[in-house]
């Protein structure tokens, strides 16, 4: 089932994200020291207390919370399912959500990652031709769009 985040879900966000973040970023970024010193469960729990940035998220619950999307507008902000829960169809299942519910036409994903990439286009998603640099890293971001 899917559902709006509350407060009492901060942990295991933060704790999906810190994770999943780690798994799918590390061979990109190469950066231990943001992978494993300033990318910490507690630090990211803290920012998730902000209601306003809480209000955006919504979770994928079936007695465990097992994946999140973070929505902006017709933008998808982030989409993360724990490892644990990869491959079930969770992330498919948050994806249509969002273009059901709220209309989600396009996101930002890191340009090397490809298996990023290859969901989002099984969704409906093509690239853009927009592409920018990641602040602070020396990586590339790109836009994929629901294609018309």
């Amino acid at each position: 089932m899917i559902r709006k985040a509350k407060p009492k879900d901060i942990s295991r966000i933060a704790e999906i994200l810190v994770f999943t973040k780690r798994i799918k970023y590390r061979s990109i970024f190469n950066n231990d020291e943001y992978s494993f010193n300033e990318l910490q469960v507690i630090k990211v729990a803290d920012e998730f207390k902000n209601p306003e940035l809480l209000d955006k998220v919504w979770i994928y619950d079936d007695g465990i919370v097992k994946g999140l999307i973070h929505l902006e507008g017709k933008e998808i902000v982030e989409l993360y399912v724990d490892f644990f829960f990869w491959k079930e169809g969770i992330g498919s299942e948050l994806v249509e959500f969002a273009k059901e519910k709220f209309d989600a036409k396009f996101v930002w994903t890191l340009e090397k990652n490809e298996d990023a990439i290859r969901f989002y286009e099984a969704h409906g998603f093509k690239f853009n031709g927009k592409r920018q640099s990641e602040e602070g890293t020396p990586e590339y971001i790109v836009m994929l769009e629901i294609d018309k």
